[in-house]
Protein backbone atom coordinates (compact mmCIF):
# COMPACT_ATOMS: atom_id res chain seq x y z
CA UNK A 1 0.00 0.00 0.00
CA UNK A 2 1.22 3.67 -0.62
CA UNK A 3 1.45 6.06 1.91
CA UNK A 4 -0.61 8.92 1.82
CA UNK A 5 0.80 12.57 2.46
CA UNK A 6 -1.61 15.68 3.46
CA UNK A 7 0.69 18.76 2.99
CA UNK A 8 -1.31 21.74 4.73
CA UNK A 9 1.15 24.50 5.09
CA UNK A 10 0.07 28.25 6.12
CA UNK A 11 1.91 31.23 3.36
CA UNK A 12 5.19 32.20 3.84
CA UNK A 13 4.68 35.85 4.72
CA UNK A 14 6.31 38.36 2.16
CA UNK A 15 7.36 35.00 0.12
CA UNK A 16 5.12 32.10 -0.41
CA UNK A 17 1.35 32.21 -0.44
CA UNK A 18 -0.64 29.19 0.93
CA UNK A 19 -0.99 27.48 -2.16
CA UNK A 20 1.89 28.19 -3.69
CA UNK A 21 3.69 26.90 -0.39
CA UNK A 22 1.61 23.64 -0.68
CA UNK A 23 2.33 22.77 -4.65
CA UNK A 24 6.18 23.52 -3.90
CA UNK A 25 6.18 21.03 -0.61
CA UNK A 26 4.15 18.16 -3.28
CA UNK A 27 6.70 18.60 -6.15
CA UNK A 28 9.27 17.72 -3.09
CA UNK A 29 7.65 14.56 -2.03
CA UNK A 30 6.75 12.98 -5.31
CA UNK A 31 10.76 13.65 -5.91
CA UNK A 32 11.29 11.61 -3.04
CA UNK A 33 8.40 8.93 -2.97
CA UNK A 34 6.97 9.00 -6.85
CA UNK A 35 4.37 6.60 -5.75
CA UNK A 36 2.79 8.32 -3.04
CA UNK A 37 -0.52 9.43 -2.93
CA UNK A 38 -0.43 13.67 -2.40
CA UNK A 39 -3.46 15.52 -1.19
CA UNK A 40 -2.87 19.02 -0.97
CA UNK A 41 -4.88 21.50 1.56
CA UNK A 42 -3.69 25.14 1.78
CA UNK A 43 -4.34 26.76 4.96
CA UNK A 44 -5.19 30.65 5.48
CA UNK A 45 -5.18 31.60 8.77
CA UNK A 46 -6.55 35.50 8.61
CA UNK A 47 -3.42 36.45 6.88
CA UNK A 48 -2.28 36.58 3.57
CA UNK A 49 -4.21 34.32 1.17
CA UNK A 50 -7.51 34.52 3.32
CA UNK A 51 -9.79 35.99 0.67
CA UNK A 52 -8.51 34.08 -2.28
CA UNK A 53 -8.19 31.06 -0.33
CA UNK A 54 -11.89 30.88 0.65
CA UNK A 55 -12.93 31.90 -2.89
CA UNK A 56 -10.70 29.36 -4.01
CA UNK A 57 -12.10 26.69 -1.81
CA UNK A 58 -16.23 27.47 -2.23
CA UNK A 59 -15.69 28.04 -6.39
CA UNK A 60 -16.27 32.23 -5.53
CA UNK A 61 -14.23 34.92 -7.34
CA UNK A 62 -12.01 37.47 -6.68
CA UNK A 63 -12.23 41.10 -7.37
CA UNK A 64 -9.70 43.98 -7.46
CA UNK A 65 -10.19 47.40 -5.60
CA UNK A 66 -7.88 50.31 -4.92
CA UNK A 67 -7.50 51.48 -1.70
CA UNK A 68 -4.94 53.48 0.79
CA UNK A 69 -2.20 51.31 1.53
CA UNK A 70 -0.93 51.50 5.08
CA UNK A 71 1.35 54.17 4.61
CA UNK A 72 -1.07 56.56 2.52
CA UNK A 73 0.20 54.89 -1.16
CA UNK A 74 -2.40 53.96 -3.60
CA UNK A 75 -2.98 50.00 -3.75
CA UNK A 76 -4.08 47.44 -5.69
CA UNK A 77 -5.64 45.67 -3.17
CA UNK A 78 -8.37 42.69 -3.48
CA UNK A 79 -11.47 41.43 -1.91
CA UNK A 80 -13.45 37.94 -2.09
CA UNK A 81 -16.37 36.81 -2.58
CA UNK A 82 -17.75 32.92 -1.09
CA UNK A 83 -19.28 30.42 -4.20
CA UNK A 84 -22.12 28.56 -4.19
CA UNK A 85 -20.47 25.57 -2.21
CA UNK A 86 -19.92 27.80 1.24
CA UNK A 87 -23.98 27.61 1.32
CA UNK A 88 -23.72 31.71 2.23
CA UNK A 89 -25.70 34.44 -0.40
CA UNK A 90 -23.47 37.36 -1.20
CA UNK A 91 -20.39 37.18 1.48
CA UNK A 92 -17.82 39.04 1.04
CA UNK A 93 -14.00 38.24 1.97
CA UNK A 94 -11.95 40.88 3.20
CA UNK A 95 -8.21 40.59 4.28
CA UNK A 96 -7.00 43.24 6.19
CA UNK A 97 -2.97 42.30 4.85
CA UNK A 98 -4.22 42.77 1.14
CA UNK A 99 -4.67 46.47 2.39
CA UNK A 100 -2.51 46.98 4.94
CA UNK A 101 -0.51 44.57 5.03
CA UNK A 102 3.23 44.41 6.22
CA UNK A 103 4.13 43.28 2.94
CA UNK A 104 3.45 47.05 1.78
CA UNK A 105 5.24 49.09 3.96
CA UNK A 106 8.43 49.45 2.47
CA UNK A 107 11.65 48.56 4.94
CA UNK A 108 12.53 52.28 5.53
CA UNK A 109 9.37 53.34 6.40
CA UNK A 110 8.53 50.39 9.09
CA UNK A 111 7.06 52.42 12.13
CA UNK A 112 4.01 51.62 13.15
CA UNK A 113 3.00 54.86 14.76
CA UNK A 114 2.40 55.96 11.18
CA UNK A 115 1.16 53.47 9.13
CA UNK A 116 -3.37 53.04 8.81
CA UNK A 117 -5.95 50.44 8.18
CA UNK A 118 -7.55 53.05 6.29
CA UNK A 119 -7.69 50.68 3.51
CA UNK A 120 -9.44 47.96 5.35
CA UNK A 121 -12.51 50.33 5.92
CA UNK A 122 -12.37 51.37 1.90
CA UNK A 123 -12.66 47.37 1.39
CA UNK A 124 -15.40 47.03 3.58
CA UNK A 125 -17.43 50.20 1.83
CA UNK A 126 -16.24 48.55 -1.77
CA UNK A 127 -18.36 45.09 -0.26
CA UNK A 128 -21.20 46.86 1.11
CA UNK A 129 -21.25 49.11 -2.58
CA UNK A 130 -21.28 46.04 -4.30
CA UNK A 131 -24.26 44.13 -2.63
CA UNK A 132 -22.52 42.81 0.24
CA UNK A 133 -25.22 40.48 2.87
CA UNK A 134 -22.10 39.21 5.16
CA UNK A 135 -18.86 40.05 5.94
CA UNK A 136 -15.78 38.00 6.38
CA UNK A 137 -13.18 39.41 7.86
CA UNK A 138 -9.70 38.03 8.01
CA UNK A 139 -7.14 39.85 10.67
CA UNK A 140 -3.48 38.69 10.08
CA UNK A 141 -0.01 39.78 8.47
CA UNK A 142 -0.49 43.49 9.01
CA UNK A 143 1.44 46.25 9.17
CA UNK A 144 -0.20 48.70 11.47
CA UNK A 145 -1.12 49.01 15.23
CA UNK A 146 -3.49 52.07 14.51
CA UNK A 147 -6.33 49.72 16.81
CA UNK A 148 -8.51 50.17 13.38
CA UNK A 149 -8.67 54.02 13.79
CA UNK A 150 -7.99 54.18 9.86
CA UNK A 151 -10.88 51.77 9.02
CA UNK A 152 -13.53 53.59 11.23
CA UNK A 153 -12.71 56.80 9.58
CA UNK A 154 -13.12 55.69 6.32
CA UNK A 155 -16.54 54.30 6.93
CA UNK A 156 -17.58 57.65 7.89
CA UNK A 157 -16.26 57.88 12.15
CA UNK A 158 -14.85 60.98 13.26
CA UNK A 159 -12.09 60.54 15.32
CA UNK A 160 -11.41 64.15 16.72
CA UNK A 161 -8.65 66.01 19.00
CA UNK A 162 -9.12 68.09 22.33
CA UNK A 163 -9.75 70.98 19.55
CA UNK A 164 -12.56 69.09 17.86
CA UNK A 165 -10.03 68.54 14.62
CA UNK A 166 -9.81 64.82 12.52
CA UNK A 167 -6.78 63.07 14.63
CA UNK A 168 -3.92 62.09 12.27
CA UNK A 169 -3.45 58.93 10.47
CA UNK A 170 -1.64 55.78 12.61
CA UNK A 171 -1.31 55.36 16.42
CA UNK A 172 0.92 58.67 16.44
CA UNK A 173 -2.79 60.15 15.94
CA UNK A 174 -4.28 58.09 18.23
CA UNK A 175 -2.20 59.56 20.75
CA UNK A 176 -4.27 62.75 20.82
CA UNK A 177 -8.27 61.28 20.43
CA UNK A 178 -10.25 63.33 23.11
CA UNK A 179 -13.90 61.92 21.34
CA UNK A 180 -15.41 59.11 19.15
CA UNK A 181 -18.63 60.17 17.28
CA UNK A 182 -20.44 57.40 15.34
CA UNK A 183 -23.41 59.26 13.71
CA UNK A 184 -22.03 59.64 10.64
CA UNK A 185 -21.15 55.76 10.34
CA UNK A 186 -22.29 53.97 7.29
CA UNK A 187 -26.27 52.94 7.79
CA UNK A 188 -25.40 50.00 6.08
CA UNK A 189 -23.33 48.79 8.89
CA UNK A 190 -26.94 47.91 11.02
CA UNK A 191 -27.79 45.56 8.77
CA UNK A 192 -24.63 43.66 7.44
CA UNK A 193 -23.06 41.88 9.98
CA UNK A 194 -19.19 41.84 10.02
CA UNK A 195 -17.72 38.22 11.44
CA UNK A 196 -13.45 38.48 11.90
CA UNK A 197 -11.12 35.47 11.68
CA UNK A 198 -8.84 36.16 15.04
CA UNK A 199 -6.79 34.58 16.87
CA UNK A 200 -8.35 34.76 20.41
CA UNK A 201 -4.72 34.81 22.44
CA UNK A 202 -3.95 38.38 20.39
CA UNK A 203 -4.21 40.82 23.25
CA UNK A 204 -5.04 44.54 22.90
CA UNK A 205 -2.80 45.82 26.25
CA UNK A 206 -0.33 44.50 28.41
CA UNK A 207 2.64 42.61 28.90
CA UNK A 208 1.52 40.31 26.05
CA UNK A 209 -0.65 42.85 24.30
CA UNK A 210 -0.13 43.65 20.73
CA UNK A 211 1.98 46.56 20.68
CA UNK A 212 5.11 44.50 22.74
CA UNK A 213 4.51 41.34 21.11
CA UNK A 214 4.10 42.59 17.17
CA UNK A 215 5.42 45.70 17.50
CA UNK A 216 9.28 45.32 16.94
CA UNK A 217 7.92 43.01 14.40
CA UNK A 218 6.37 45.69 12.42
CA UNK A 219 9.45 47.64 12.74
CA UNK A 220 8.65 49.76 16.26
CA UNK A 221 11.92 50.58 18.62
CA UNK A 222 11.95 49.59 22.19
CA UNK A 223 10.81 53.47 22.88
CA UNK A 224 8.05 53.27 20.01
CA UNK A 225 6.43 49.96 21.30
CA UNK A 226 5.27 51.92 24.53
CA UNK A 227 4.45 54.54 22.27
CA UNK A 228 2.12 51.89 20.58
CA UNK A 229 0.80 51.10 23.88
CA UNK A 230 -0.32 54.29 25.50
CA UNK A 231 -2.12 55.11 21.38
CA UNK A 232 -4.35 51.41 22.16
CA UNK A 233 -4.74 52.25 26.14
CA UNK A 234 -5.89 55.87 25.33
CA UNK A 235 -8.34 54.10 22.35
CA UNK A 236 -9.52 51.99 25.23
CA UNK A 237 -10.35 54.39 27.40
CA UNK A 238 -12.39 56.28 24.54
CA UNK A 239 -14.19 52.90 23.12
CA UNK A 240 -15.21 52.71 26.51
CA UNK A 241 -16.58 56.31 27.58
CA UNK A 242 -18.66 56.65 23.68
CA UNK A 243 -20.34 53.13 23.43
CA UNK A 244 -19.72 51.25 26.92
CA UNK A 245 -17.68 48.48 25.72
CA UNK A 246 -14.53 47.54 27.29
CA UNK A 247 -12.25 46.13 24.47
CA UNK A 248 -9.66 46.00 26.54
CA UNK A 249 -10.85 42.58 28.18
CA UNK A 250 -12.40 41.46 24.68
CA UNK A 251 -10.15 38.02 23.63
CA UNK A 252 -8.39 38.69 19.93
CA UNK A 253 -9.00 42.99 20.50
CA UNK A 254 -5.58 43.00 19.68
CA UNK A 255 -5.92 41.24 16.30
CA UNK A 256 -4.00 42.94 13.81
CA UNK A 257 -2.46 46.08 15.53
CA UNK A 258 -5.77 46.36 17.84
CA UNK A 259 -7.73 46.38 14.68
CA UNK A 260 -10.13 43.66 16.83
CA UNK A 261 -10.73 46.22 18.96
CA UNK A 262 -12.29 49.30 16.64
CA UNK A 263 -14.05 46.58 14.89
CA UNK A 264 -15.69 44.97 17.84
CA UNK A 265 -16.02 48.39 20.04
CA UNK A 266 -16.98 50.82 16.91
CA UNK A 267 -18.47 48.58 14.46
CA UNK A 268 -20.44 45.71 16.08
CA UNK A 269 -18.33 43.32 14.54
CA UNK A 270 -18.32 39.79 16.28
CA UNK A 271 -14.34 38.63 16.79
CA UNK A 272 -14.31 34.64 16.11
CA UNK A 273 -11.47 32.43 16.28
CA UNK A 274 -9.75 32.00 13.55
CA UNK A 275 -10.27 28.12 12.96
CA UNK A 276 -14.05 28.68 13.70
CA UNK A 277 -14.22 30.72 10.41
CA UNK A 278 -11.49 29.21 8.53
CA UNK A 279 -12.86 25.18 8.65
CA UNK A 280 -16.16 26.03 7.94
CA UNK A 281 -15.17 26.23 4.30
CA UNK A 282 -11.74 23.88 4.25
CA UNK A 283 -12.20 20.13 5.49
CA UNK A 284 -8.73 19.68 7.30
CA UNK A 285 -10.65 16.77 9.36
CA UNK A 286 -12.01 15.08 6.80
CA UNK A 287 -8.40 14.61 4.59
CA UNK A 288 -6.52 14.06 8.25
CA UNK A 289 -8.75 11.04 8.22
CA UNK A 290 -7.34 9.73 4.84
CA UNK A 291 -3.94 10.19 5.08
CA UNK A 292 -0.72 8.50 6.44
CA UNK A 293 1.57 11.23 7.25
CA UNK A 294 1.28 15.49 7.49
CA UNK A 295 3.41 17.83 6.42
CA UNK A 296 2.90 21.74 7.53
CA UNK A 297 4.70 24.11 7.85
CA UNK A 298 5.23 28.80 7.29
CA UNK A 299 7.73 31.48 7.06
CA UNK A 300 8.94 31.22 10.06
CA UNK A 301 8.43 28.56 13.01
CA UNK A 302 9.16 30.02 16.33
CA UNK A 303 7.74 30.57 20.03
CA UNK A 304 4.83 32.08 18.39
CA UNK A 305 3.63 29.04 16.55
CA UNK A 306 1.78 27.57 19.41
CA UNK A 307 -0.36 30.76 19.76
CA UNK A 308 -3.06 29.88 16.99
CA UNK A 309 -0.73 29.70 13.98
CA UNK A 310 -1.64 26.64 11.13
CA UNK A 311 1.34 24.25 11.77
CA UNK A 312 0.17 24.14 15.52
CA UNK A 313 -3.36 23.53 14.41
CA UNK A 314 -2.95 21.06 11.81
CA UNK A 315 -0.35 19.23 14.64
CA UNK A 316 -3.32 19.33 17.03
CA UNK A 317 -5.40 17.59 15.22
CA UNK A 318 -3.45 15.03 13.49
CA UNK A 319 -1.77 14.10 16.90
CA UNK A 320 -5.95 13.05 17.70
CA UNK A 321 -5.39 10.62 15.27
CA UNK A 322 -1.76 9.52 16.29
CA UNK A 323 -0.52 10.86 13.04
CA UNK A 324 3.14 11.89 12.57
CA UNK A 325 3.79 15.08 11.70
CA UNK A 326 6.79 17.23 9.90
CA UNK A 327 7.19 20.95 9.85
CA UNK A 328 9.26 22.37 7.07
CA UNK A 329 9.68 25.90 7.72
CA UNK A 330 11.46 29.32 5.67
CA UNK A 331 13.19 29.78 8.81
CA UNK A 332 13.56 28.31 12.50
CA UNK A 333 13.51 31.32 15.18
CA UNK A 334 13.86 31.33 18.49
CA UNK A 335 11.72 28.94 20.69
CA UNK A 336 10.90 26.77 18.18
CA UNK A 337 11.38 23.49 20.18
CA UNK A 338 8.33 24.50 21.43
CA UNK A 339 6.11 23.81 18.75
CA UNK A 340 7.07 20.06 19.57
CA UNK A 341 4.42 20.40 22.22
CA UNK A 342 1.73 20.78 20.20
CA UNK A 343 2.25 17.68 18.35
CA UNK A 344 4.97 18.51 15.56
CA UNK A 345 7.39 16.07 15.84
CA UNK A 346 10.35 17.13 13.58
CA UNK A 347 10.74 20.36 12.01
CA UNK A 348 13.49 21.80 9.57
CA UNK A 349 14.37 25.02 7.71
CA UNK A 350 13.78 25.43 3.83
CA UNK A 351 17.16 27.98 4.10
CA UNK A 352 19.96 25.69 2.61
CA UNK A 353 22.79 28.37 3.17
CA UNK A 354 23.74 31.10 5.50
CA UNK A 355 22.25 34.17 3.55
CA UNK A 356 20.40 37.34 4.18
CA UNK A 357 16.57 37.27 4.30
CA UNK A 358 16.08 38.75 0.61
CA UNK A 359 18.15 35.46 -1.25
CA UNK A 360 15.81 33.55 0.88
CA UNK A 361 12.53 35.18 -0.08
CA UNK A 362 14.16 35.19 -4.10
CA UNK A 363 14.97 31.14 -4.13
CA UNK A 364 11.96 30.79 -1.22
CA UNK A 365 9.80 28.00 -3.71
CA UNK A 366 12.55 26.08 -4.72
CA UNK A 367 14.40 25.63 -1.48
CA UNK A 368 11.15 24.67 -0.19
CA UNK A 369 10.99 21.92 -2.82
CA UNK A 370 14.06 20.32 -2.10
CA UNK A 371 13.79 20.74 1.90
CA UNK A 372 10.61 18.73 1.63
CA UNK A 373 12.63 16.12 -0.77
CA UNK A 374 15.03 15.99 1.77
CA UNK A 375 13.30 15.57 4.60
CA UNK A 376 11.36 12.76 2.93
CA UNK A 377 14.43 10.80 2.02
CA UNK A 378 15.28 10.80 5.43
CA UNK A 379 12.12 9.85 6.76
CA UNK A 380 12.47 6.99 4.36
CA UNK A 381 15.58 6.09 5.41
CA UNK A 382 14.03 5.40 9.23
CA UNK A 383 11.32 3.59 7.27
CA UNK A 384 13.92 1.20 6.13
CA UNK A 385 15.94 0.94 8.96
CA UNK A 386 12.96 0.34 11.47
CA UNK A 387 12.09 -2.57 8.91
CA UNK A 388 15.02 -4.02 8.55
CA UNK A 389 15.52 -4.17 12.57
CA UNK A 390 12.49 -5.72 12.73
CA UNK A 391 13.22 -8.22 10.67
CA UNK A 392 16.76 -8.87 11.66
CA UNK A 393 14.95 -9.67 15.20
CA UNK A 394 13.22 -12.28 13.50
CA UNK A 395 16.38 -13.47 11.57
CA UNK A 396 15.20 -12.51 8.50
CA UNK A 397 16.89 -10.28 5.91
CA UNK A 398 15.40 -7.27 3.96
CA UNK A 399 16.75 -4.93 1.23
CA UNK A 400 14.28 -1.77 0.88
CA UNK A 401 11.97 -0.10 2.73
CA UNK A 402 8.10 -0.15 1.90
CA UNK A 403 6.71 2.11 -0.52
CA UNK A 404 9.94 4.33 -0.62
CA UNK A 405 10.99 4.38 -4.19
CA UNK A 406 14.22 6.36 -4.93
CA UNK A 407 13.31 8.24 -8.37
CA UNK A 408 14.53 8.25 -11.89
CA UNK A 409 15.50 11.45 -12.56
CA UNK A 410 13.45 13.17 -15.05
CA UNK A 411 10.09 11.28 -14.04
CA UNK A 412 7.28 13.34 -15.45
CA UNK A 413 5.74 15.21 -12.91
CA UNK A 414 2.41 13.63 -11.45
CA UNK A 415 -1.37 15.24 -11.12
CA UNK A 416 -1.65 15.95 -7.24
CA UNK A 417 -4.82 15.37 -5.68
CA UNK A 418 -6.52 18.65 -4.78
CA UNK A 419 -9.88 18.42 -2.08
CA UNK A 420 -11.72 21.13 -0.55
CA UNK A 421 -14.65 20.26 1.07
CA UNK A 422 -16.96 22.37 2.38
CA UNK A 423 -19.33 22.70 5.20
CA UNK A 424 -22.15 24.95 6.24
CA UNK A 425 -23.04 25.97 9.45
Amino acid sequence: MNPTVLIAPSGFKESLLPWQAAQAMARGVQQAWPEARVLQLPLVDGGEGFAEGLARATGGGVEPVQVCGPVGQRLAAHLGWLGPASGRSRTAVVEVAAAAGLRWVPQDRRNPLHTTSRGVGELIRAALDLGAERILLGCGDSGINDGGAGMVQALGARLTDADGHDIGPGAEGLLQLDRIDLTGLDPRLQRVPIHAAVNPGNRLLGPRGVARVHGPQKGASAEQVERLEQALQRLADQVLRATGVDVASVPGAGASGGLGAGLHGLLGGVLCPRYQVVLQHLDLDGLLDRCDLVITGEGQLDDQTPNGKVPAEVARRAKQRGLPVLAVAGAIGPGAASTLACGIDAYLSAVRHPCDGQEALDHAERWLTDATEQALRLVGIGLGLGQRLAATKKGQSVKTAPDVVVPERGIEPPTFSLRMSCSTD
